[in-house]
């Protein structure tokens, strides 16, 4: 039954109380050129089956490919279990728990995610998520500018290394509010940032430099040398991270000899389906000494009077509901899903799991680039160890390459080409655990016929 909140009866003593005769007169001041007649190009009302069958024929366009991509978002396989409990009532309809004492539950399981983080990172305190790795990013440069005091000049390295549309997000973000996002050059051979490229920025004004590990090309970065070359500088150490590489990884708490200062990154790895971009969740963890600076929530763990173990929000001080403009950011985080989804996914796997995860992905990135790399007119560019991406150059421009494999149902990589001049020709591919070696010979073989072909041609 359709729920009608007003009856003809209370619209019309509604309409006469402010002095109109119908709705319609509220909306005068509305340029007639302005407003929609009808809605054109909107069909009329179908069955219910007739509609869903329209959706299964428009979902199967998309079709099943094998995906080879990576570059920030990764095809995990995520157990069943993971979103049958996600999506149960008591949590699919769970948002910010404003009442604390109210949300015994949904405040355990966000302590709980805050608890696997900073396990993973071996730092202090998490947040309970933001939106996404590369927002994530943004609010670190933001954190350690409120938390580096000594600094004056809100100037954050950035290794060109760093996913390049994190970069944008974080220049759009807060870029506007006076951060300076100066990137650092990577070393031609390697695809890692030296030392000696910060070489210009010594003894200048530092507020924090960016350490990826690994980086966007897959490579792994001197994190210790960085961090520590940071640290001298008088600048806070901002890791940004892939988490299921932490389970074999040096985690950021311990990079140097002080160790990172802020930990983000990207929580999609970690059960949440790529879902054509989103929604994803960005993670974050810090040092103690500067957790009045970070944004989000935080959940703790308390006793109450009678003794009993209990959860409740602490540090709201620092949130917009409260302080207003001067609230360390305008972020709500998204805790209530996609926080959740995590949470299990790491409980289900466990250390061991994720570990499994992690040395399954590099094991098939490196079969990956073997098969690929022996073909004529393909080769291996970086030099050193790897996660689960690489770079691979071609002897012919890249996205003719990639459209040909896409037309036999192989997302094959990302022509690095547009964001990365000096590598024109080179692809970034990827492979997780989800890859078997029948799917590596299949790319192979599709690779080399596509070559062949153009040769030929």
């Amino acid at each position: 039954m359709a729920f009608i909140p007003h009856t003809e009866e209370d619209i019309a003593q509604m309409l006469a109380e402010i002095g109109v005769d119908d709705i319609e007169d509220l909306f005068s001041e509305i340029p007639a050129g302005l407003k929609a007649a009808a809605l054109e190009g909107v069909p009329a009302a179908v069955p219910e089956m007739a509609i869903t069958r329209t959706m299964r024929e428009l979902a199967a366009r998309d079709g099943s490919p094998l995906s080879f991509l990576g570059g920030g978002a990764y095809e995990h396989h995520i157990p069943a279990a993971v979103w049958e409990v996600t999506t149960r009532g008591e949590f699919y309809s769970a948002y910010t728990p404003y009442q604390a004492e109210a949300s015994q539950g949904t405040l355990q399981l966000i302590y709980e995610f805050q608890s696997m983080i900073t396990a993973l990172t071996a730092l202090d305190v998490s947040n309970a998520s933001l939106y996404d790795g590369a927002s994530a990013l943004a609010e670190a440069g933001l954190m350690a500018i409120r938390a580096n005091r000594k600094s004056k000049s809100a100037t954050v390295l950035v290794p060109r290394s760093v996913n390049p549309r994190y970069l944008r997000v974080a220049e759009s973000i807060a870029g506007n509010q006076g951060v300076t996002f100066a990137t650092i050059d990577f070393d031609p051979e390697t695809g890692t940032t030296p030392l000696s490229a910060l070489a210009s920025w010594a003894d200048k004004d530092v507020t924090a430099l960016v350490v990826p590990q690994p980086n966007f090309f897959g490579r792994y970065e001197d994190v210790d040398g960085l961090t520590d070359w940071a640290h001298a500088q008088g600048a806070l150490a901002i890791g940004l991270v892939n988490p299921t590489s932490l389970a074999l990884l040096k985690p950021p708490g311990e990079w140097g000899g002080q160790g990172a200062d802020i930990a983000c990154g990207e929580g999609q790895p970690l059960g949440v389906p790529l879902s054509s971009g989103g929604p994803y969740l960005g993670f974050m963890a810090c040092k103690k000494a500067f957790v009045r600076q970070m944004p989000g929530r935080i959940v703790g763990r308390t006793v109450d009077l009678d003794g009993k173990s209990g959860f409740t929000l602490t540090l709201q001080a620092r949130e917009q509901h409260i302080r207003r403009s001067k609230a360390t950011s305008n972020i709500c985080t998204n805790q209530g899903l996609v926080m959740t989804a995590a949470t299990i996914y790491m409980s289900l796997l466990g250390a061991s799991g994720l570990a499994r995860v992690a040395a399954a992905s590099c094991s098939n990135t490196s079969a990956l680039v073997d098969a690929l790399s022996a073909l004529d007119g393909v080769e291996s560019v970086f030099s050193g160890a790897g996660f689960h991406e690489a770079v691979l150059r071609l002897d012919r421009p890249v996205q003719p390459v990639l459209d040909a494999l896409a037309q036999r149902d192989i997302l094959g990589g990302i022509d690095l080409g547009p964001e990365f001049p000096e590598l024109g020709r080179c692809m970034l591919i990827c492979a997780t655990e989800t890859k078997t070696d029948e799917d590596i010979r299949h790319y192979a073989r599709a690779l080399a016929d596509i070559l062949q072909q153009a040769q030929v041609a």
